[in-house]
């Protein structure tokens, strides 16, 4: 089969396009032959060498957190969000535990169902297990133009919150096409409110910027930078963990037209070095697709 993988730590350009054998599952697996898997900034983490004493992998190794495929000998459309330490799913096959997979939606194209795993689970699970986000409250959405931060958005608003999000320039109309009642352009300084929230879902890139001063006493702060030192507040870390039922209902809930993906460019698995070269620079808003198969 055809595979992206790299063989060492280091730039974009230690990813290569080439032959890879094809994975046997093991016991509880089944072969997945991917449709199309999403870029994520983590994966550029792991290519970097910059997880490798926390998360040890074996090297050559194939990466892509998201997969959206049909199970061989079946025809299952599936998704999932795939172990970072194992191969993932910039290849023609993955081997899957069976136990990840959620059926994937069915008024989308495929490919476009890897857009929802790892995004959709982590906004889900940091607004109503981390934070208990509540009707009626108000949000922060630090990092709105962001692939986690569209799906925030979007499920705050429907829980009837009064959601809040920055956004540059480039994200703004996407971002309150969305559901956000007030965006804040962060491009021009600390973030300013004029009335606390009771909840910050910090997803932008880098320092806190101000948004921890913006979180009423008493209220929650989910991010995945830490620690974080904030007195009369709740810090939570941001943890995604595997939940097939809730992708499921995830993912009944793109087919009923309740939550859209935004997907804001598509690239073959052949340029996937290219895509992660342009992700470490910032250049994306939204879900960007890898596509595998047509």
């Amino acid at each position: 089969m055809k595979a992206v993988r790299f063989h060492e730590y280091g730039e974009p350009g230690v990813l290569r396009y080439e032959d890879a054998d094809l994975p046997t599952p093991g016991d509880g697996q089944v072969l997945v032959r991917v449709a199309g898997t999403a870029f994520n900034p983590v994966d550029a983490v792991i290519r970097a060498g910059f997880m490798r004493q926390a998360m040890p992998i074996a090297l050559p190794h194939i990466p892509g957190l998201d997969l959206a495929g049909t199970v061989e000998g079946t025809g299952e459309r599936v998704i999932a969000p795939l172990s970072l330490a194992a191969d993932g799913a910039s290849a023609e096959y993955v081997a899957v535990d069976r136990a990840l997979l959620a059926p994937a939606p069915t008024t989308v194209p495929l490919a476009d169902a890897a857009a929802l795993p790892s995004s959709a689970l982590t906004a889900w699970q940091a607004l109503f297990e981390h934070a208990g986000l509540k009707s009626g409250q108000r949000v922060l959405v630090n990092g709105g133009g962001g692939a986690v931060g569209g799906f925030a958005i979007q499920l705050a608003a429907r829980a009837g919150a009064h959601v809040l999000a920055t956004a540059s320039p480039r994200s703004s109309d996407a971002v309150r096409a969305a559901g956000a009642a007030e965006v804040i352009d962060y491009t021009a300084g600390p973030v300013r409110l004029d009335e606390p929230v009771d909840v910050v879902l910090h997803l932008a890139r880098g320092a806190l910027n101000g948004v921890v001063e913006q979180v009423r006493p008493g209220g929650v702060l989910v991010s995945p930078v830490g620690p974080v030192e904030a007195e009369g507040i709740r810090v939570v870390p941001m943890v995604m963990h595997d939940d097939r039922d809730r992708l499921a209902e995830l993912a009944r809930q793109v087919d009923a037209g309740a939550l859209r993906l935004d997907i804001s460019a598509r690239y073959p698995l052949t340029d996937l070095a290219e895509v992660h070269a342009l992700g470490e620079k910032g250049a994306f808003r939204g879900k960007v697709i890898v596509t595998v198969r047509d």
